[in-house]
């Protein structure tokens, strides 16, 4: 059993969709141990009550400065003791010291075909806001590992989507949303739990169902 600790910020529709597939059967080796958010208000907090889900808020904004919310962070995700943290839709910058203790051991869904529209800045609506002012024709999600860079880490999946002549931000991104993160996230979390991924020289590998 693989036992994650999803983190978030907002509405929560890419742990939705993880709660979706463990409960339709398609990840069947993986438990959602505890739900964590640097947000009060998240809409993430209220699909995990539903799902019957432990959920914890860890706000920078209760805490003196910058570095008391790093260490609740870090000994919020101690607590829990995870196999695998999902960052999914997560906003806030992880501390070196967690992606030190959990190296190798965190992932992160990007909604662009990293390195493109990836890095400082390029965060929510920003990334697809984007994408329409280059004009380019193809973007998409990536999940990749996380390392102490800005969306640097080993790439695991990428799913492209076709950008039409009308869209706006928040169309676009609704459709990254339903026809790549939606779908990569959740097969990536089940590729890790079957334990058919590695990093190797940098680059993570997925490996056959018999090596």
């Amino acid at each position: 059993m693989l036992n994650i600790a999803v983190l978030v910020s907002g509405g929560g529709t890419n742990l939705q969709a993880i709660i979706d597939r463990i409960r339709e059967g398609s990840l069947p080796d993986v438990k959602i141990t505890c739900v964590i958010s640097n947000n009060h208000g998240a809409g993430a907090l209220e699909r995990a009550e539903r799902a019957g889900i432990p959920s914890r808020v860890v706000s920078a904004r209760d805490f003196a400065d910058r570095e008391l919310f790093h260490r609740a962070l870090a000994d919020a995700l101690d607590e829990v003791a995870p196999d695998l943290v999902v960052l999914a839709g997560f906003l806030a910058t992880i501390p070196p010291e967690v992606i030190r203790a959990f190296s190798g051991r965190i992932i992160n869904i990007h909604p662009s075909l990293i390195p493109s529209f990836c890095g400082k800045g390029y965060y929510g609506l920003h990334v697809h806001e984007g994408v329409l002012k280059r004009g380019v024709r193809v973007t998409g999600a990536t999940v990749h590992f996380v390392d102490e860079g800005v969306d640097t880490g080993p790439i695991l999946l990428q799913k492209a989507v076709e950008v039409q002549q009308d869209d706006t931000p928040e169309i676009l991104q609704k459709r990254v949303m339903e026809q790549a993160e939606w779908i990569i996230l959740p097969k990536a979390i089940g590729l890790i739990a079957q334990g058919r991924v590695q990093i190797r020289d940098g680059r993570a590998l997925i490996l056959g169902n018999g090596e």
